[in-house]
């Protein structure tokens, strides 16, 4: 709040109309400040053994003149060293040399590094050759998707694993998991993985970009894979549905469920009951999710349908407390079973 209320006062002390009446006195000034300060900085950070990178970001970021400028001027002025027209053009001439260093900035990193600065040499990997081809391929084996990989595993499934980072391909290999290095997004890739004979895709790769990516090619060269889709969150799950992909899992709906489930267990609820709601729940909030979706652009619209499908959604949970409850509710009970 202080630097803002200092700012404001600076402007509202500066003579607009000086620099009106006089731009090329203005120009040439604020050019000859910026420059030979920029010069100075330059032969500064030479001696100093930056890069010449880090040496253009600190000659274009410190070119201009310091806001504590602004407090010698209205010293200058109140003593009389400067006379008023000086110290107005002087204020004018620091307050441009602080608004276009921006642009100087903005010019240095689109123009100047990319022509002129250092060029460092990317390591380039080759995907690994493929060899098997199993009925899944999962994309993407990270702390998601490999849980996904052991669960299939642990029952008999085989499945094709693709990741494209080559310090954690090294790492689960070590773990003992098959895994092969390689972009998803790239047909050839998918190819060489079976993706021409499998069954099933499992995209688990942490980025919505690159699955949004990963589903529209699948969708135009593999539409015989059935897609299973990670999503982050609820707005992640969204875009999917729009680009038509109906098996949708939320990465965290789960996990909540169970916590919630596990709470119901200690406040006293039987397992059976309190598992029961979970599942009710995931149902319900799974059919909720496709009937928001169309109205998530418009705010109000959302609002009220959420607002209207959690009530919906808690009225049928009601109904299924009051249906029958005690049904079988000792199933998963094992101190129950045992009374």
């Amino acid at each position: 709040m202080l630097l803002g209320l200092f700012f404001i006062a600076v402007g509202a002390s500066i003579n607009f109309r000086l620099i009106v009446e006089n731009p090329l006195i203005v120009v040439a000034l604020v050019l000859g400040i910026i420059l030979t300060k920029a010069l100075v900085l330059n032969m500064t950070g030479r001696i100093s053994g930056l890069s010449f990178d880090q040496n253009a970001i600190f000659t274009l970021g410190l070119a201009q003149v310091g806001e504590f400028a602004f407090v010698l001027f209205a010293f200058i002025a109140k003593l009389g060293i400067l006379s008023g027209y000086w110290t107005d053009m002087m204020m004018g001439v620091t307050a441009i040399s602080m608004t276009i260093t921006p642009l100087l900035l903005l010019v240095n990193e689109r123009l100047v590094l990319p022509r002129l600065g250092t060029k460092e040499a990317v390591e380039q990997k080759d995907g690994d050759l493929i060899e098997g081809e199993h009925p899944v391929i999962i994309a993407g084996f990270g702390h998601f998707g490999s849980t996904i990989g052991r669960f299939l595993r642990a029952n008999g499934v085989h499945a094709t694993i693709l990741d494209n980072d080559s310090d954690r391909v090294d790492l689960l290999r070590r773990m003992g998991f098959k895994v092969f290095y390689g972009d998803a997004t790239r047909i050839d890739i998918l190819k060489s993985a079976g993706a021409d004979h499998a069954k099933v895709l499992i995209a688990s790769i942490d980025s919505p970009e690159i699955i949004a990516d990963l589903v529209d090619k699948t969708k135009n060269e593999f539409p015989h894979l059935t897609m299973m889709v990670r999503a982050r969150n609820r707005m992640d799950a969204y875009e999917l549905i729009d680009a038509g992909v109906k098996n949708i899992y939320r990465e965290s709906l789960e996990t909540s469920v169970r916590l919630g489930v596990d709470v119901l267990i200690n406040l006293g609820f039987r397992k059976y009951t309190a598992a029961r709601a979970g599942q009710s729940f995931l149902k319900y909030d799974e059919a909720a999710l496709h009937k928001l979706a169309a109205h998530r652009h418009d705010q109000e619209t959302y609002i009220f349908n959420a607002r209207e499908q959690i009530s919906i959604q808690e009225e049928l949970l009601a109904n299924d407390r009051e249906v029958n409850p005690t049904l079988h509710d000792h199933a998963w009970d094992r101190e129950s079973s045992s009374e």
